[in-house]
């Protein structure tokens, strides 16, 4: 079970003033919007907007592991073989154009997921699922292909968000900057790379009691530009993220801010290009590398100590989590490297290409300082090259670069979201990576409802990727949250859950 650590928060006066119902919260984010179509996008920023104006049939509370009701009434799988799942929607959501939620609409949205199947969207998701039928208004059956104990979790996600069937087209994503949603919040308008401005949503029926304050969600373009923001009193909330030097000095008692900082399941790795035209092709070349990657100085060299290490594919918190690249590459090695390459019969040094995201929180200074590591052996040669954040995603899915890191933030608290997203077969990641072995484990661990007994297929999986090397795990985010000393709820924002709680700021 996850585990959210808060610190910073004090005796807070979490009651609403009255008087401030109709201010607007102005939050600030690093985090950008890459589509307003649930079937486009596959990153933090487009699901942070999606769980706000958007529902799906299962929510997750605070700190939850279990998805609960929301626009559903019930789900259930039918028959004890985890292959049929069977929901019963609400029957008094409606969309903002008046018309009445069905189950018509729930299918049609995850068919044109799997339909549209974009490069940079969920579809992987649902690898699992064969087919969706409305059985009547109200009932939707998803009929998988293997057993799937996860599938609520997935459903659970902004890739399961519900859109209305008559405003989204079936075949394509749809353009323009509307969003037509029964989440508890409707889009008011939106400038890209810039803001979007959220209303509550009074036709809301689900999960939640009640809709949250007016949010205007302001995107800067880095987390320096965030951080002045912050400092000229711009924003009320600023998260993900600020400078590390700025999280590094952030004091929970300073009376004229509230700071929260809680464990997050948000990891981040370099990942590797294992298809033949790469020099990364060969496996020698990948160990060699993650012989000489220093965590530690990259968390507190670049970091400044506000992520930790991290040794594995899994996360620390997560159920499964085991230590494996520690296990098998313990320290940093010149010598056992030189030897693999010697082995690989590769020319020294290596020639590759290391790609980041440009403006996404210290990805420039990280690439340096893996750059650094990796030439200071005289093994290998980095052509470090920062890319804008949509081409950087495109590049990556083609297989354009050689190496590239990214974050990850977890679509659900399970093992199961770092396992055929990341390395399995066609994953998101893009690595052209395939192994049967992983595979088998990942189809394995989807079998157990008791996600405890599926601990040893993550052991393998872990064992197995440290040994192939398609990615190297770098570090764990911590979650880091401030906000002025008279706005509460920041402390429910983000908790590993997949959800942006937005609705739970309020003004105290």
């Amino acid at each position: 079970m996850l585990v959210l650590a808060v610190v910073g928060i004090g005796a807070w006066q979490l009651l609403p003033s009255q008087d401030d119902n109709n201010k607007t919260i102005t939050v600030g984010t690093t985090d950008a919007v890459t589509s307003l179509d649930p079937a486009g996008a596959y990153d933090a920023g487009s699901w942070a907007l999606f769980s706000n104006v958007f529902q799906t049939l299962l929510t997750f509370e605070p700190g939850g592991v279990e998805p609960v009701p929301d626009a559903a009434k019930s789900c259930v799988f039918e028959g004890g073989g985890l292959k049929s799942y069977q929901c019963r929607l609400r029957d008094d959501i409606t969309f903002p154009s008046g018309r009445k939620m069905t189950a018509e609409d729930v299918k049609y949205s995850f068919e044109r997921v799997k339909r549209i199947n974009s490069d940079v969207g969920p579809a992987s998701l649902f690898s699992t699922l064969a087919s969706v039928t409305a059985d009547d208004a109200t009932t939707v059956t998803f009929h998988l292909r293997t057993p799937d104990a996860t599938f609520p979790l997935k459903v659970a996600t902004g890739a399961g968000s519900i859109v209305d069937k008559e405003a989204y087209p079936a075949r394509s994503l749809r353009t323009g900057d509307g969003v037509d949603g029964t989440g508890p919040y409707t889009l008011t308008a939106y400038t890209v790379n810039r803001k979007a401005d959220l209303a509550p949503y009074r036709n809301y029926k689900g999960y939640l009691s009640g809709t949250g304050r007016p949010i205007e969600l302001r995107y800067y373009g880095d987390s320096r530009k965030l951080s002045s923001a912050w400092a000229a009193k711009q924003v009320d909330v600023a998260t993900r993220t600020l400078p590390p030097g700025v999280l590094s000095e952030l004091n929970p008692s300073d009376p004229k801010q509230r700071v929260t900082v809680s464990d997050s399941s948000e990891t981040r790795n370099l990942y590797l290009n294992t298809r033949a035209n790469s020099p990364l092709n060969d496996v020698r070349v990948r160990r060699a590398m993650a012989w000489l990657v220093n965590r530690e100085q990259l968390a507190v060299k670049v970091y400044k100590g506000t992520v930790d290490p991290l040794y594995s594919l899994i996360p620390t918190g997560i159920t499964g989590h085991t230590t494996s690249f520690f296990d098998t590459y313990p320290t940093q090695s010149a010598k056992k490297a030189r030897e693999l390459l010697l082995q690989a019969g590769v020319s020294v040094p290596v020639r590759f290409t290391l790609g980041y995201g440009r403006n996404r929180g210290a990805g420039a200074e990280e690439a340096a300082e893996l750059k650094q590591q990796l030439e200071a052996s005289g093994l290998f040669k980095v052509d470090v090259r920062g890319y804008e954040w949509t081409d950087f995603q495109k590049r990556w899915a083609a297989g354009k670069m050689d190496a590239w890191a990214v974050g990850w933030v977890a679509d659900y608290p399970d093992a199961d979201t770092f396992g055929s997203p990341l390395v399995g077969t066609g994953s998101t990641m893009s690595t052209g990576y395939s192994s049967k072995a992983v595979d088998h484990l990942i189809r394995d661990s989807q079998q157990y409802p008791d996600r405890a007994r599926a601990a040893s297929d993550f052991r393998g999986i872990q064992a197995d990727v440290a040994t192939d090397v398609p990615l190297i795990p770098l570090w764990q985010r911590k979650e880091y949250v401030v906000s002025t000393e008279d706005v509460g709820g920041g402390q429910y924002l983000s908790d590993g859950t997949g959800v942006f709680r937005l609705w739970r700021l309020n003004w105290i």
